[in-house]
C-alpha cells in the first residue's frame, strides 16, 4: 500500500511540473511576456514544442500549447520586440536540442 501510495505522489507531482503553456491574446493576460529570437545562441531557453501534454518537460524546455488557459501552468503572451520581453526562446526542432542556455531565468517558469 505504502509503495503505491508513493507512486501516485511521484505521478501527480510530475505532471504538476509539466510545462504547459497557454498564449494569451493580451500582455495582461500572461505571466510571462516571452520573444523568439532568430539565432539560438540569443536565446535564454530553447523550446522544443510536443504534441502531447504527456510529453511535456518540467521545466527543460519542452512544450505543450493548451487549448484553454485553465490546464497551463504558465501564460505566455508574444511580444513584438526583444525589450519587452521577460524571456527570450528559440524553437529547435529536436527534443534533444531543448533546454535552458540562461539558467538565471529558469525561475521564471516555475
Amino acid at each position: 500500500m505504502k509503495q503505491l501510495f508513493i507512486f501516485f505522489l511521484f505521478v501527480l507531482g510530475t505532471q504538476l511540473k509539466a510545462q504547459k503553456v497557454f498564449s494569451t491574446e493580451y500582455s495582461s493576460q500572461a505571466d510571462i511576456k516571452v520573444f523568439v529570437v532568430e539565432y539560438e545562441s540569443q536565446a535564454d531557453l530553447k523550446v522544443y514544442k510536443v504534441q502531447y501534454d504527456s510529453q511535456a518537460g518540467s521545466n527543460d524546455g519542452k512544450w505543450f500549447f493548451t487549448e484553454y488557459g485553465s490546464q497551463a501552468k504558465k501564460k505566455i503572451f508574444f511580444v513584438d520586440y526583444e525589450s519587452q520581453a521577460d524571456l527570450k526562446i528559440f524553437f529547435v526542432k529536436y527534443d534533444s536540442q531543448a533546454g535552458w542556455r540562461n539558467n538565471s531565468k529558469k525561475q521564471l517558469l516555475y
